[in-house]
């Protein structure tokens, strides 16, 4: 499918899991592969095209695709036809308004998370003010996610390719307490019926206290962290992302690429 592959380095440090996994790989199906460093995708001093598959961190994947002329996927955590199995409150504010209402003391404990692409802070609760703190400096006008405080008793993480599971794998709680297939697997369909699931992409179910399975959140596959996925599967939905948005290209990757140097 790709000629040849351009893996995200740090410089002289070692590579990541997820790396090590897609570089093991495309090695045993014979990709060539290059590997590069955020200051070239900065720079745009790779020679991307269509024959170019790019792994990176969610900033070096931004600018390859902007670099290709490829149109940057909004975040869909929360689809609209999954809306019903979140079983909990979810809208959306801004960091401005969760503190306000927190000075205000009317504010019960709120799980917030960055409703954008690249995350200036970590999604946590917030329960009082001295959560303030981390907030740091980022902009009070950042748009975030909020939901209703629930109790997790196990969490999953669901790779998805079109639409088979190929990979499900618990992060965190009782791994034991694996979240209902059939639930999941609705939710799959129903996700790509509506014609807003990509190619490929990682969805989260866990189990609530009341023993219900429950949504947790959608992550698109074109920069996408791993678990306990083998090498092979981890790999094709990398693959199948990626293919998917060099299919959307406006602009050839050889108009907008600058020189090297």
């Amino acid at each position: 499918m790709f000629q040849i592959a351009y893996i995200e380095s740090r410089g002289n440090g070692p590579l990541g899991e997820e790396e090590t996994r897609v570089v093991d790989e495309l090695q045993r199906r014979g990709v060539a592969m290059k590997f590069f460093t955020r200051k070239q995708i900065d720079r745009r001093s790779l020679p991307l095209d269509e024959r170019s598959f790019v792994m990176g961190a969610m900033p070096a994947m931004l600018g390859a695709i902007r670099q290709l002329g490829i149109e940057v996927p909004p975040p869909n955590d929360y689809p609209r036809v999954l809306r019903d199995l979140l079983r909990r409150e979810v809208w959306q504010s801004t960091l401005g308004e969760i503190e306000q209402r927190i000075w205000d003391d009317r504010q019960q404990p709120v799980f917030v998370k960055p409703a954008e692409r690249i995350k200036t802070v970590t999604g946590r609760v917030f329960e009082s003010n001295a959560d303030l703190y981390f907030l740091g400096s980022a902009s009070r006008r950042q748009k975030v996610w909020c939901s209703q405080v629930v109790k997790w008793r196990s969490e999953f993480r669901a790779y998805v390719i079109g639409t088979q599971v190929v990979a499900l794998d618990p992060y965190d709680g009782d791994a034991q307490l694996v979240p209902c297939a059939r639930t999941i697997a609705e939710a799959v369909r129903a996700f790509r019926d509506s014609g807003e699931a990509p190619a490929a992409y990682a969805i989260d179910f866990g189990v609530l206290a009341d023993g219900r399975t429950a949504l947790i959140e959608v992550n698109d596959g074109y920069a996408l962290g791993a678990y306990r996925i083998a090498a092979a599967p981890y790999t094709d939905l990398l693959l199948a992302r990626w293919a998917e948005l060099l299919a959307g290209r406006r602009v050839p990757a050889r108009e907008t690429a600058l020189p090297a140097g």
